[in-house]
């Protein structure tokens, strides 16, 4: 039996979707839409170079290379007419303008860590505008600050900062390949968080693309389009090319530890007093609960592993965690010297002696994985029997070949101290703390997917009586479509990622964006009435 072409598949599923007279249109639109690009684009730097279409041999190639979500890279995923990979500031403003002048939605890809894929994919004709090729990194340590393009990763970032300085970082992800572009934007979450706040809280200019094509810094955009994007996804109001951040600094050495506690050695009790303890104590000191369904020969039970970063020396973290938080039995033999360079590393996993130069890879470890992950606040301590309660289910849990784990990151510290409103991020000053669901699994059938989907969602419900509520908060660059779209106008997702900040998101979308331009399924909407 023949296969059919991968060339051939987007058409047909366009045919399947519109009726003859929408394809025609369709076809007309896209072919406008190149015609438009070189009369917008610097002619010294041709964007003839960076348009790929379904008849170049490389398009599917540059599509997956930035797809880090296997649930949105099989056959039958929807694909973009055209992916533009911007080498210059022109190709960026050519390919608003021209999408813009046509009727086209694009979706703005700078890493593609996006648990939801909205990033580079959508229902409707879309353009991708990829901004991997914008990834340059100027460090100024005696200003101590960098200027910061969309499509770096965060290893990059890590990288350059080390080679001019063994004492400063900047806080913001554990997972090196993430693009700063979007991560910076949705918040930046990070294990420096206690003591230096969150990656927006230390970004102080921007520069970036508006819907009318204009290249605007942070006095030009004006305060209120500079405080949107920082926080509440720059992608719904222009296309960010670079970050200007405030490099922090960090102590030559500092520790880090990781100790594993099984249910039968106390976890839950360790737990218990975590939670109590961890957003109040010394803001030097970060560690993450990650509780992981194990299963040896047949039998399934929790261990949980208490993950930590000390920004100061081993003997001073024994003491403070042994007077502190006593039922983790800290001891010396458990924790690791090292300078912050190398902390990257531990935290992803990579074994001790590995090159720092593994912080340029772009493509993660492992590559092909389908995952969904979810998001929730905790304000108050999650009791004994709640937790037990959390175990017994994780545990009976059906799944298909995955495997579950969870995510929980301490407050307190600065991130608690700056004002709900001083960003789009509200996630503040009552919190104990956020957790991260992840359920994985390398099996691509769609029953295997909607087995382990089902059983994420199954212990989403089970949380309920113990998380945040009114609303039920979720964090935005942890991307999660069951909590809602802004089709017909709803706003239930906006108030969960943003709370009372929604309002004051709406009227800059209204602003800087009146025709919506900038859209995709969970982008700030345009509301018929003032909010």
């Amino acid at each position: 039996m023949k296969t059919l072409n991968s060339n051939l598949i987007f058409p047909l599923i366009l045919i399947i979707f519109f009726s003859h007279s929408q394809v025609n249109v369709l076809a007309s639109n896209i072919d406008n839409f190149l015609k438009c690009l070189p009369s917008h684009s610097n002619q010294s730097n041709p964007i003839s170079n960076a348009i790929y279409t379904h008849e170049n041999p490389s398009f599917l190639t540059i599509l997956q290379n930035y797809i880090r979500e296997s649930r949105f890279n099989t056959s039958s995923t929807p694909k973009p007419l055209a992916i533009i990979t911007a080498l210059d500031v022109s190709h960026v403003q050519a390919t608003i303008l021209c999408a813009k002048s046509n009727g086209l939605q694009i979706r703005i890809r700078s890493g593609g860590h996006d648990y939801e894929g909205l990033s580079y994919v959508s229902n409707v004709p879309f353009i991708i505008l990829d901004m991997f090729n914008f990834r340059s990194i100027e460090i100024n340590i005696e200003n101590e600050h960098a200027w910061v393009q969309a499509g770096a990763t965060l290893g990059e970032l890590y990288y350059n900062i080390a080679k001019n300085s063994k004492v400063h970082a900047f806080p913001a992800g554990v997972c090196f390949t993430v693009g700063a572009g979007g991560h910076f934007s949705g918040g930046g979450y990070g294990n420096l968080q206690r003591e230096f706040g969150l990656s927006v809280d230390n970004i102080i200019d921007a520069i970036i693309v508006d819907v009318n094509g204009r290249v605007l810094d942070r006095k030009s955009m004006g305060e209120d389009l500079f405080w949107a994007i920082r926080g509440g996804g720059a992608a719904s109001f222009a296309v960010v090319l670079s970050w200007k951040i405030k490099l922090v600094r960090v102590p030559e050495t500092v520790t880090v530890f990781n100790v594993p506690k099984s249910l039968e050695q106390g976890a839950t009790d360790v737990v218990l007093q975590w939670q109590r303890v961890a957003s109040k104590i010394d803001r030097k000191l970060f560690i993450r609960v990650q509780p992981q369904l194990i299963e040896d020969e047949g039998m399934k039970t929790i261990e949980v592993s208490f993950i930590g970063l000390y920004l100061g020396r081993a003997d001073e973290l024994v003491s403070l965690v042994n007077k502190s938080f006593p039922l983790l039995g800290l001891k010396a033999k458990d924790c690791k010297e090292m300078t912050w360079i190398e902390t990257t590393l531990f935290w992803n996993g990579n074994s001790d002696g590995t090159p720092i130069e593994v912080l340029l890879d772009r493509t993660p470890s492992p590559s092909y994985s389908f995952t969904k992950k979810k998001s929730d606040y905790f304000n108050k301590v999650i009791p004994r029997e709640g937790l037990e309660t959390i175990w017994k289910k994780m545990i009976n849990l059906k799944l298909k070949n995955a495997t579950l784990s969870f995510q929980w990151n301490p407050y307190g510290g600065r991130i608690s101290e700056i004002s709900d409103k001083a960003t789009p991020f509200p996630h503040r000053s009552k919190n104990l703390f956020l957790m991260q669901y992840i359920m994985t699994w390398k099996d691509d059938s769609a029953e295997v997917t909607r087995i382990n989907i089902e059983a994420t969602r199954q212990l989403y419900e089970t949380f309920t009586p113990f998380v945040t509520n009114h609303p039920r908060e979720a964090f935005l660059n942890y991307r999660d479509i069951d909590i809602g779209t802004n089709a017909n106008g709803s706003l239930v997702f906006a108030y969960e990622f943003f709370k009372g900040n929604v309002p004051r998101l709406l009227h800059v979308k209204a602003k800087v964006d009146p025709t919506n331009f900038f859209t995709y399924e969970q982008s700030i909407p345009i509301l018929n009435k003032k909010p």
